[in-house]
Protein backbone atom coordinates (compact mmCIF):
# COMPACT_ATOMS: atom_id res chain seq x y z
CA UNK A 1 0.00 0.00 0.00
CA UNK A 2 1.33 3.41 -0.92
CA UNK A 3 0.87 6.37 1.40
CA UNK A 4 -0.43 9.48 -0.32
CA UNK A 5 -0.06 12.70 1.63
CA UNK A 6 -3.16 14.83 1.84
CA UNK A 7 -2.86 18.39 0.64
CA UNK A 8 -2.78 20.84 3.53
CA UNK A 9 -5.74 23.08 4.16
CA UNK A 10 -5.38 26.59 2.78
CA UNK A 11 -5.72 28.28 6.19
CA UNK A 12 -2.69 26.53 7.65
CA UNK A 13 0.49 28.62 7.67
CA UNK A 14 3.36 27.26 5.57
CA UNK A 15 5.49 26.37 8.59
CA UNK A 16 2.88 24.00 10.01
CA UNK A 17 1.18 22.42 7.04
CA UNK A 18 0.38 18.79 7.49
CA UNK A 19 1.76 18.51 11.01
CA UNK A 20 -0.44 17.66 13.97
CA UNK A 21 -0.18 20.03 16.90
CA UNK A 22 2.06 19.04 19.77
CA UNK A 23 0.37 18.68 23.13
CA UNK A 24 1.92 21.90 24.52
CA UNK A 25 0.75 23.91 21.49
CA UNK A 26 -2.73 22.38 21.69
CA UNK A 27 -2.95 23.25 25.39
CA UNK A 28 -1.72 26.81 24.83
CA UNK A 29 -4.32 27.38 22.11
CA UNK A 30 -7.02 25.81 24.27
CA UNK A 31 -6.06 28.04 27.19
CA UNK A 32 -6.22 31.15 25.02
CA UNK A 33 -9.57 30.12 23.51
CA UNK A 34 -11.43 31.41 26.56
CA UNK A 35 -9.45 34.57 27.33
CA UNK A 36 -6.20 36.46 26.84
CA UNK A 37 -3.47 35.42 29.27
CA UNK A 38 0.09 36.35 30.14
CA UNK A 39 2.85 33.74 30.40
CA UNK A 40 2.50 32.80 34.06
CA UNK A 41 -1.29 32.54 33.76
CA UNK A 42 -0.81 30.25 30.74
CA UNK A 43 1.52 27.99 32.71
CA UNK A 44 -1.02 27.69 35.54
CA UNK A 45 -4.00 27.15 33.23
CA UNK A 46 -2.20 24.52 31.14
CA UNK A 47 -1.35 22.60 34.30
CA UNK A 48 -5.01 22.79 35.32
CA UNK A 49 -6.29 21.82 31.84
CA UNK A 50 -4.06 18.75 31.84
CA UNK A 51 -5.06 17.70 35.35
CA UNK A 52 -1.55 18.43 36.60
CA UNK A 53 0.07 16.12 34.05
CA UNK A 54 1.68 18.84 31.90
CA UNK A 55 3.99 21.38 33.51
CA UNK A 56 5.65 23.45 30.80
CA UNK A 57 9.01 25.08 31.31
CA UNK A 58 9.19 28.77 30.51
CA UNK A 59 11.55 27.93 27.62
CA UNK A 60 9.01 25.57 26.07
CA UNK A 61 6.18 28.06 26.59
CA UNK A 62 7.94 31.08 25.13
CA UNK A 63 9.40 29.10 22.22
CA UNK A 64 5.91 27.88 21.32
CA UNK A 65 4.45 31.38 21.75
CA UNK A 66 7.10 32.81 19.41
CA UNK A 67 6.26 30.24 16.72
CA UNK A 68 2.52 30.80 17.13
CA UNK A 69 3.04 34.57 16.82
CA UNK A 70 4.98 33.96 13.58
CA UNK A 71 2.16 31.73 12.30
CA UNK A 72 -0.42 34.39 13.32
CA UNK A 73 -2.33 31.92 15.51
CA UNK A 74 -1.97 34.29 18.45
CA UNK A 75 -1.29 37.98 18.89
CA UNK A 76 0.03 40.20 21.63
CA UNK A 77 -2.81 41.73 23.60
CA UNK A 78 -2.19 45.08 25.23
CA UNK A 79 -3.55 45.06 28.75
CA UNK A 80 -4.63 48.10 30.70
CA UNK A 81 -2.49 46.99 33.65
CA UNK A 82 0.97 47.99 32.50
CA UNK A 83 2.44 48.41 35.98
CA UNK A 84 4.48 45.27 35.36
CA UNK A 85 6.03 44.26 32.09
CA UNK A 86 3.56 41.44 31.51
CA UNK A 87 2.84 40.60 27.92
CA UNK A 88 -0.51 38.98 27.28
CA UNK A 89 -1.50 36.85 24.31
CA UNK A 90 -4.83 36.10 22.70
CA UNK A 91 -6.07 33.72 20.06
CA UNK A 92 -6.59 35.05 16.53
CA UNK A 93 -9.31 33.81 14.20
CA UNK A 94 -6.65 31.76 12.38
CA UNK A 95 -5.58 30.22 15.69
CA UNK A 96 -9.18 29.39 16.59
CA UNK A 97 -9.68 27.72 13.19
CA UNK A 98 -6.46 25.74 13.64
CA UNK A 99 -7.52 24.60 17.11
CA UNK A 100 -10.99 23.61 15.87
CA UNK A 101 -9.51 21.67 12.95
CA UNK A 102 -7.06 19.87 15.23
CA UNK A 103 -9.81 18.92 17.67
CA UNK A 104 -11.98 17.61 14.83
CA UNK A 105 -9.05 15.64 13.42
CA UNK A 106 -8.35 14.08 16.82
CA UNK A 107 -12.04 13.29 17.30
CA UNK A 108 -12.10 11.46 13.93
CA UNK A 109 -9.01 9.47 14.92
CA UNK A 110 -10.56 8.60 18.28
CA UNK A 111 -13.78 7.43 16.62
CA UNK A 112 -11.86 5.28 14.14
CA UNK A 113 -9.63 3.78 16.83
CA UNK A 114 -12.62 3.10 19.09
CA UNK A 115 -14.44 1.35 16.25
CA UNK A 116 -11.40 -0.87 15.61
CA UNK A 117 -11.09 -1.65 19.29
CA UNK A 118 -14.78 -2.63 19.51
CA UNK A 119 -14.47 -4.74 16.35
CA UNK A 120 -11.58 -6.65 17.89
CA UNK A 121 -13.40 -7.49 21.14
CA UNK A 122 -13.85 -11.17 21.83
Amino acid sequence: MRHVARQPDAWQPNASRGKPLSEPVLLILASLASQARHGYALLRDIEQLSGGRVKLSTGTLYGALRRMLEDAWIEIFLQEDTSRDKQAYRLTSAGRKRLEAELEHRARLNRAASARLRAGEV
